[in-house]
């Protein structure tokens, strides 16, 4: 099988082989050539074994991966596809022979340099190794720990508080995805548009590629480690994309766990004890990064329930000795299948109806999907797996004792057609509200409504100004509240600087720009704000999270739920007698007394996550304009930060009416190598909002290598 391997001018690999496996092989090597580091932290994350070159950081996520058994999920997975699909399995087993074979090569430009600083040799991947990349790429991105939250708050404040913290007001997603139909296009055919946001990863969590064979020929963002193109493409006659749905899908179950001479037992909902599953691992801790010679060995207990996997607690409770055990249930544990099934289908796409069909195979993350052809073919719908149970399940752990919290079946997926001639997917309610629990706010989705409706007819040029939005509807209760501190009777008279401040604020046009005095002032304003209300009594005994692992506490922190439920807690007809008015006279005199001598960019900078955080040299990230609810979705902790570890991981435009005229970004380049050309070079385009062109025809491309 002879395949080709082509660069264009930012590097993006562009690929041509005679066969699907043999394109799926060349796809493996030049990932491994571009991402090594990337694609073996990944590995050893899937396999729960980072802590061993990582250092002691990433024991409590080696330690979540052992316990949630997703090494062993991801093998009963790819068993499972080997019987049902054995052509997709062949094809996978194909990419992890690239991969083997790029791992082995030494590149051009040498190899990444945190190999050295780690003593990290590349190891080899295992056939069922891109299924273990992608559990652990999505294992928390349903957020099941926010149920521990929701108990959390509930045990402090009250059941009201669930409703005031909720995602809804705000919440932690952000992608955006946009759909016009030809109606509404200079073309008459659809344009597709969006960014997802995530962690922004360095090498970047997608990789823009190019795959041709004589069965498809697809362009689209890939993820490192995994074959084919999930989550956006454009097959020429067909395109996707999609974004969170934020369906719930994976359940809690509080487990009573007792010893006993043959190992462990828990109480079922049928109110007798079960046999669990149980067996002892160990993790391999470095000290200092590369420092083998210091490592230290842990012992993991796993033990797995009629439910699922004990994912923190045990027979003898939590680390503190709270007498709690949790095991998490999710669809690919209980069916072995984690919808790989779908890849090659959505490959081989020509029509809606194709990738319609595809997307019933899938199973998680759920998302929103959006897809048009060339016929005039448009597609909204959900995609994944949701099972049905009682509400409970939902929103807490529930107790496993007892009964009526068992799955019944699977939901049947939502669909939607467009409204005037557009779809837009932001995470806000719509829907997929009945798979899920918590949203985004609808700023976001409503923003990009508005500004679609400005304009009767698009083009695929016209629709990068969308990406780079900067409003901030979310800005209003404080400004509301800035806005009565004068009115009668108020109860004290503002300082001549906090009156300027104050005037000043309200006459801010709500952009979160980088270059923005005003948005630094509002910015440092709300920080003051979330600060004084989260250490309030009546809030702060809820700063003490459980003893729950190390890797869940994220969702269990009080000042990032303060900062990003800010807007719910300042509208709300009672906050626990909290004086907010009070609050923000005195957050406003605080700042006026030192303002922020800078501009929002000055402190709002990337702040992207790197297996090695001081592995980059060279000068500081760059400022950011927008914020947490912008359409420009670079999100700040307010309370807690104003850098940004969140943003667009991607940006694209596909173009339906000639897929040469789309185009897309990543926040990095195409290389994951430091100090590579392609390692940083589209970044100035992603700040500045610009995409590079999609490039399909290989008469334009120049052969760098013969692959």
């Amino acid at each position: 099988m002879s395949a080709e391997t082509y660069r264009d001018a930012w590097g993006i690999p562009h690929l041509r082989a005679d066969t699907a496996a043999g394109l799926a092989r060349a796809q493996g090597r030049v990932t491994a050539r571009d991402r090594a580091w990337q694609l073996e932290v990944e590995r050893h994350r899937a396999q729960g074994t980072s802590a061993s070159f990582l250092g002691p950081g990433a024991l409590s996520w080696d330690r979540l991966a052992r316990r949630a058994r997703l090494a062993d999920t991801a093998r009963r997975c790819f068993t499972a596809l080997e019987a049902k699909d054995p052509e997709t399995a062949a094809w996978v087993r194909a990419y992890v022979d690239g991969v083997n074979e790029g791992l082995a090569e030494t590149p051009e430009d040498g190899p990444a340099p945190e190999f050295a600083r780690t003593g990290l040799v590349p190891g080899r991947w295992e056939p069922w190794t891109p299924l273990g990349v992608w559990l652990a790429t999505h294992l928390l991105f349903a957020g099941f720990p926010a149920k521990l939250w929701r108990e959390h708050i509930t045990a402090h404040l009250g059941p009201e508080a669930v409703a005031l913290f909720a995602a809804d007001g705000p919440g932690t997603a952000g992608s955006n995805g946009w759909l016009v139909g030809g109606e509404r296009t200079t073309t008459g055919h659809a344009l597709i548009a969006g960014d997802p946001h995530r962690y922004i990863e360095d090498p970047g969590v997608y990789q823009q590629i190019h795959l041709s064979c004589p069965e498809f020929d697809v362009v689209g963002l890939a993820v490192p480690g995994v074959p084919g193109i999930a989550h956006f493409g454009h097959t020429g006659t067909v395109a996707w994309a999609i974004t969170n749905a934020m369906a719930d899908y994976q359940d809690l179950y509080r487990e009573r766990l007792r010893r006993t001479g043959a190992g462990v037992e828990a109480l079922g909902p049928d109110g007798t004890w079960h046999r669990a599953a149980r067996h002892t691992e160990t993790v391999e801790v470095a000290g200092e990064p590369g420092e083998r010679d210091s490592a230290e060995v842990v012992e993991v207990e796993v033990i797995e329930t009629d439910r699922g996997p004990v994912i923190a607690g045990g027979p003898e409770g939590l680390d503190d000795g709270t007498p709690a055990a949790l095991s998490l249930r999710h669809p690919p544990r209980v069916t072995a299948d984690l919808g790989f099934g779908a890849l090659l289908p959505l490959l081989r796409a020509r029509t809606v109806a194709d990738v319609d069909r595809a997307l019933d195979a899938w199973t998680e993350p759920v998302n929103v999907v959006q897809a048009a052809d060339t016929e005039g073919g448009l597609l909204h719908r959900v995609a994944g797996r949701v099972p049905l149970r009682p509400e409970a399940n939902r929103l807490r752990p529930v107790p496993a004792w007892e009964p009526g919290h068992e799955w019944t079946g699977w939901h049947t997926p939502p669909r939607a057609g467009l409204t005037d001639g557009v779809a837009v997917m932001a995470n806000q309610r719509g829907l997929s509200t009945p798979l899920g629990v918590e949203f985004a706010p609808p700023h976001r989705a409503d923003r990009i409504a508005a500004l679609l409706a400005g304009r009767e007819r698009w083009s695929a040029a016209d629709l990068p100004a969308i990406h780079t939005d900067t409003h901030l509807a979310s800005a209003g209760p404080l400004l509301d509240h800035l806005a009565a501190l004068t009115a009668p009777p108020a109860p004290v008279a503002l300082t001549p600087e906090a009156a300027a401040l104050r005037a000043r604020f309200l006459a801010w046009d709500r952009r979160m720009d980088a270059d923005s005095t005003d948005a630094a002032a509002y910015a440092a304003l709300r920080t003051a704000v979330v600060r004084r209300l989260a250490a309030h009594p009546a809030l702060a005994p809820a700063s003490a999270p459980p003893a729950y692992p190390e890797v869940l506490l994220p969702w269990l922190a009080l000042v990032p739920r303060v900062g990003h439920a800010l807007e719910h807690l300042l509208r709300a007809e009672d906050l626990y007698g909290i004086d907010r008015a009070g609050a923000v006279r005195a957050a406003l005199e605080e700042v006026a007394a030192a303002p922020p001598s800078g501009t929002w960019g000055d402190t709002h900078r990337l702040a992207p996550w790197r297996a090695l955080p001081d592995t980059a040299a060279g000068p500081g990230e760059p400022g950011l304009s927008g914020d947490h609810d912008c359409v420009l979705c670079t999100s700040a902790v307010p309370g807690l930060t104003d850098r940004a570890a969140r943003g667009p991981a991607a940006r694209y435009v596909w173009d339906l009416a000639d897929r040469d005229n789309s185009r897309w970004v990543v926040p990095h380049g195409a290389s994951g190598v430091p100090g590579t050309p392609h390692h940083r070079d589209q970044q100035p385009l992603w700040l500045d909002g610009g995409l590079t062109p999609v490039i399909t025809d290989f008469t334009r491309l120049t052969k760098e290598s013969d692959d």
